[in-house]
């Protein structure tokens, strides 16, 4: 079996066979089969993923990771490896992170055997990156504790770029993800006695539209943030005073002194409807990811592995607006993430990511291992 061989027949399995997060129980049992069938050793810090390790002959010790789960999406894309669990799909490419993952092992392992493995290598695994925050998972479990990691490196598919394109940028290069909900209780009464009520109808209107001000008014204009209000409702019945609302949505931002002037504004709002409608309001934030940061001491291990496996860099001067928990990694350890460029417009891979027609071609995922191995093989070098 060639390596394009290798890739489609993973990449299409896992795709075929799609998990939710923290659900990711068959996608870890097929990892573990593939690790058993090539003698590697394994931990599984948590009920699902797993974290594998080859010694190298090197001093240093380098992560590589690939996120494991799928999105609640029913698939449109008509392929025969189409998932075949309604309304779960892989897209947001995680099926090719992973698959690329297994190559790279798969190439580390044939060095190990030949006794030409560079460095100590840890291959991460990790569930739960779309929601559940898998990677602050396994660092509270200890799943690293006894690895002297160094650095982390980690890539996500890009299909906002063609083939061949790699974006890569120093420090921040994802925003933070912070979910929020505002709870509102107020007292019902019927429509024809309203007076007696205190309406939550008319409270969340107010905080919908206090929310809603936060950007406009109290954060930078030159900035990009985001105060997104995903889901909101109020009231029970058609000819009662609503009792209860409810808002939800997400605050993104690349600046954790922004995130500090919403948390505060949105508190404000909360403390503030008691006092004008006299309905009860709290708000709670759930703990997001932080943003993403890019070490700069390692951009040159990341640009020469680029340039080595021909891939054009394209230096992003913003980050991008969306979360990604690879950003833990940073409290472990110098980490860098590139979103490596999928888009093939003759094929009609051009949707984005968390759509129910993403695709993309199975060779660029030998592409990914190219730069991995390229990273591997010359970190002592590139490190002095």
């Amino acid at each position: 079996m060639n390596e394009l061989e290798f890739v489609t027949k993973h990449r299409r399995h896992l795709h075929q066979h799609p998990e939710l997060s923290l659900h990711e129980f068959e996608t870890t049992t097929y990892i573990a089969k593939f690790l058993d069938e090539y003698g590697i050793e394994y931990e599984r810090p948590l009920e699902t993923g797993l974290i594998a390790y080859l010694p190298g002959n090197g001093t240093h010790t380098i992560a590589f990771r690939a996120d494991i789960d799928a999105l609640p999406i029913f698939e449109e894309n008509e392929v025969p490896y189409k998932s075949k669990t309604d309304n779960v799909m892989h897209a947001c490419g995680h099926d090719g992170h992973t698959t690329a993952l297994m190559l790279f092992v798969k190439r580390c392992k044939a060095m190990a055997d030949q006794g030409t493995l560079p460095q100590n290598v840890v291959f991460i695994f990790q569930p739960a990156e779309e929601t559940g925050g898998g990677a602050n998972r396994l660092i509270r479990a200890g799943a690293f504790d006894k690895y002297p990691i160094e650095s982390v490196f980690g890539v996500h598919v890009n299909p906002f770029e063609n083939e061949g394109k790699v974006v890569i940028r120093d420090e921040e290069i994802t925003a933070s993800a912070t979910e929020y909900r505002f709870y509102l209780h107020g007292l019902s009464s019927h429509v024809a006695d309203k007076e007696q009520g205190h309406s939550c109808g008319e409270a969340l209107q107010h905080v919908l539209t206090q929310v809603g001000q936060i950007q406009q008014y109290h954060l930078n204009g030159l900035k990009r943030n985001i105060v997104h209000m995903g889901h909101f409702e109020a009231g029970e019945a058609i000819n009662t005073v609503p009792s209860h609302g409810y808002l939800e949505g997400t605050i993104r931002t690349y600046d954790e002194k922004d995130l500090e002037i919403v948390k505060n504004q949105m508190n404000k709002i909360s403390e503030s409807v008691a006092l004008l409608f006299n309905v009860e309001c709290r708000v709670e934030f759930a703990e997001g990811y932080p943003p993403t940061y890019n070490d700069p001491s390692l951009r040159k291990h990341v640009v020469r592995g680029l340039e080595s496996s021909d891939l054009e860099i394209i230096d992003k001067p913003t980050p991008f607006l969306f979360g990604e928990d690879f950003s833990f990694y940073q409290r472990m350890a110098p980490s860098y993430f590139v979103f490596v460029g999928t888009r093939d417009e003759e094929k009609g891979f051009v949707t984005g990511l968390h759509t129910a027609t993403l695709n993309f071609n199975e060779h660029m995922l030998i592409r990914i291992a190219d730069y991995y191995e390229q990273i591997l093989s010359t970190y002592d070098e590139v490190h002095g």
